[in-house]
């Protein structure tokens, strides 16, 4: 059984997001942007980091000096996304709206794909309780917030995203619960 598509994942995603109506499209909206654009935008780089021959990938883990080197840097860079002057910046700074396609593949999808699979279950299970953990915090913030975080986005697109973010935390808190849960032969398959 052929594995999944990396490659032309890798090529066709960054691709599809960088096109003029599918950019204005997702940047149309607080919800679209965080949400869709950014998390794609670190699956491309997931994506291309998994077409690199498995040799390849270990020899770049073992050079960059393993597993928590890359959380670290996906964890600062994912960080530095979610400031809302960020999110603005973006919008009205056509180099920074170049670093985010180039920041989000390469600083966050790439260091994960390369450090998920030397990461035990504990190390994965940190990495998601913290990952939920943020999109709760973060959507309580935008939630409860009287004020606009970000200047380009009207409060009600800040509240909605906010709400977005508090389901998808806990959809991601029930979602790795329910594979601790799975019978082992299944948490082999979902390495």
């Amino acid at each position: 059984m052929a594995g999944p598509p990396w490659r032309p994942l890798a090529i066709a995603l960054p691709v599809a997001l960088a096109t003029p109506w599918m950019r204005g499209w997702l940047e149309s909206s607080m919800s679209l942007h965080m949400l869709v654009q950014m998390p794609l935008l670190a699956a491309a780089g997931f994506a291309a980091a998994m077409a690199l021959p498995a040799r390849s990938r270990e020899a770049i883990a073992l050079c960059v000096g393993g597993a928590l080197p890359c959380l670290l840097v996906a964890s600062l860079a994912s960080m530095f996304w979610m400031i809302p002057r960020a999110l603005d910046l973006a919008l009205s700074e056509p180099t920074l709206e170049a670093a985010k396609f180039v920041t989000l593949p390469l600083l966050v999808g790439a260091p994960l794909a390369l450090a998920w699979p030397r990461l035990g279950m504990l190390g994965r299970g940190f990495v998601w309780t913290n990952f939920a953990s943020m999109l709760a915090v973060l959507g309580w913030l935008y939630r409860a917030s009287p004020l606009r975080a970000c200047n380009a986005y009207p409060v009600s697109d800040q509240r909605e995203a906010g709400e977005w973010l508090i389901f998808l935390a806990i959809a991601t808190f029930v979602g790795w619960l329910a594979t601790l849960f799975a019978a082992p032969s299944s948490r082999q398959r979902m390495r």
